[in-house]
């Protein structure tokens, strides 16, 4: 019998209900993405990492195999801010799987740090494209091969400002607070397909994204700006990507078959304490 991680005899399991599920995950090559990429590798799914960088891409799935070498992986340079190239990846993981189980649509960007009155106008536009539109595409060219299966799972990443207000984050906020919206819609409306979509509001967990944030937070000395953020948490403390990578295998799996249109916060209960402190 097998526990959670492990067997009787020591070794790392795949999960039954994740064997041979086709799963995409965009934005694949760092972060969350490439934690994502890594938990379903270990429990046995065929993983389509999709990354616009070529270069980080192929180094992040080359750490995959060089772990699980049994996996099977699927590389996509795309840009989803481009509808074509969604398309085109939505279109390849068919061709090369025959299906797709799951998406996890991780791919975003955090934009830049101002004033509402005084935020860029481009980099505005750029985080709609890729935070609001990238998501958009992903579902509308996922859920018609997920409605000839009738079954599937979607992840779209909220975030905590996809939840509350964040000072000088005007663009991520709105885009996040659009992918809420976006991923109760789908719920309602793709229930009955045996499609499943939810979203995740992580907080602060510490990719690359989040210690640039702490660099423009405090440009002399990022440590103390991740030091002061986490003791405003309750745990103390920041979250690992993998955290976030079990998370997103539970609700893209078989074995979540009735959560649906939820934004699920995993922020180390920070998000109980707003209008508290």
């Amino acid at each position: 019998m097998c526990t959670y991680r492990f067997c009787e005899s020591g070794k790392r399991y795949k999960t039954i209900l994740m064997k041979n599920k086709v799963i995409i995950v965009t934005g694949a090559a760092m972060g969350l993405g490439l934690a994502a990429s890594k938990v379903l590798a270990l429990k046995g799914a065929k993983v389509v990492m999709v990354d616009f960088n070529d270069d980080a891409l192929a180094k992040a799935a080359s750490e995959i195999k060089s772990e699980v070498p049994e996996v099977e992986i699927l590389t996509i340079k795309a840009d989803v801010s481009k509808e074509e190239d969604v398309k085109a990846y939505v279109d390849q993981s068919v061709q090369k799987f025959g299906k797709i189980d799951g998406l996890y649509n991780n791919a975003g960007i955090e934009g830049r740090q101002a004033p509402l009155t005084e935020y860029d106008l481009e980099v505005f536009r750029k985080v709609v494209d890729i935070n609001i539109m990238g998501v958009y595409y992903g579902m509308r060219y996922v859920i018609p091969v997920m409605q000839k299966q009738q079954y599937g799972r979607i992840v779209n990443v909220a975030s905590v400002g996809g939840i509350r207000g964040v000072v000088n984050q005007t663009a991520y906020v709105a885009s996040k607070h659009a992918v809420a919206g976006m991923t109760k819609n789908a719920a309602i409306e793709y229930g009955k397909d045996n499609i499943l979509t939810n979203a995740i509001a992580p907080g602060a967990i510490l990719t690359p994204m989040v210690a640039e944030a702490f660099k423009q937070v405090n440009p002399s000395n990022p440590a103390d700006a991740e030091k002061e953020y986490a003791q405003r948490n309750p745990t103390r403390k920041l979250g690992k990507p993998e955290d976030v990578g079990n998370l997103v295998a539970f609700l893209v799996s078989e074995e979540n078959a009735y959560v649906n249109g939820q934004v699920i916060a995993i922020d180390g209960g920070e998000s109980n304490l707003y209008g508290n402190s």
